[in-house]
């Protein structure tokens, strides 16, 4: 089933991926893209290939699913492409700062867990756990557990639908406690708690405050949750990180307070998540430069 998209707003696939993504791709040319996840309502998973023209517009196939247009828009929220980013380039012509890194990263936008449901696992799962392990005990529940699609003769698996996860009893890994709570999750996500539409629509505070009924879910996976599972585009996070890019590209003493920030976002709207999620990575790739330059020889 295909679909084509013309951003609203400036867009670039190739550099989402490269700053964000890191999917599967089919071609070396960067685009397209494959993305396989258990679509929201979990009758079935899928596999969406996206790619972009040489004119901006957006393309996708989406591969194996009965819920052709449901997997679509799905694939849309994880790209941040189902929000008008119209309105985005102004907040640069505001805010000199934010221009300036919307130029140096082509109009990076947020990219998405594939699902509220998703960003709950993966939280649960890395706890206390290095980013590679997290990632490899993932990427075996999708190939024991998940569906498998193929597109042109190579497959990909998604991460195991709600209803196989809750019966799952042994993950290598994970000790019994975090099962417990990827079941909760999994009862959650079958009972509608971590629909992606339902959460958007709440007032923050409460979003964060239903996904807090989770076991293990503190104030830190909520927020991760709600802003990076279901996407909100008007919302401001309090990571170290996204902190320490204000206070560095805004040329503070130290760290904003909140009521700082808050004053220094007020330019951002309505699009306040989008600049924190560019500041945070201005500020990684900063970091990432900054290590890379050895330091003066000591004589």
């Amino acid at each position: 089933m295909d679909f084509t998209l013309t951003p609203k707003g400036p867009y670039s696939l190739v550099e989402q991926n490269r700053y964000f993504g890191g999917w599967a791709q089919l071609a070396e040319n960067e685009t397209p893209i494959v993305m396989a996840f258990p679509v929201e309502g979990w009758e079935s998973s899928a596999a969406v290939e996206v790619a972009q023209d040489p004119g901006g517009q957006i393309r996708g196939t989406v591969h194996a699913s009965s819920q052709g247009e449901r997997a679509w828009r799905q694939a849309l929220a994880v790209l941040s492409l189902d929000a008008d980013g119209a309105g985005y380039p102004d907040v640069g012509k505001r805010d000199p700062v934010i221009g300036r890194l919307q130029r140096d990263h082509a109009f990076l936008r947020p990219v998405l867990f594939h699902s509220p449901y998703e960003a709950a696992c993966s939280f649960v799962i890395g706890h206390r756990l290095r980013m590679v392990q997290g990632r490899a005990i993932r990427q075996r529940l999708a190939q024991t557990f998940g569906d498998a699609i193929d597109v042109d003769g190579k497959r990909y698996h998604a991460f195991p639908r709600p209803q196989r996860l809750v019966d799952i009893q042994e993950i290598a890994g994970l000790p019994a406690e975090k099962i417990s709570r990827l079941h909760g999750i999994a009862q959650a996500a079958l009972q509608g708690g971590l629909d992606r539409d339902a959460l958007r629509a709440l007032p923050l505070a409460e979003a964060y405050a239903r996904v807090k009924t989770l076991r293990g879910v503190g104030d830190f996976f909520a927020a991760g949750i709600v802003l990076r599972g279901a996407g909100v585009v008007d919302a401001l996070p309090n990571d170290e990180i996204t902190l320490a890019g204000v206070q560095h590209f805004y040329n503070l003493a130290g760290p904003p307070t909140a009521g700082e920030f808050e004053a220094i976002a007020q330019a951002w709207r309505p699009y306040r998540m989008w600049c924190s999620v560019l500041v945070h990575a201005s500020e990684r790739r900063a970091r990432d430069v900054r290590s890379s330059v050895p330091s003066p020889a000591v004589r």
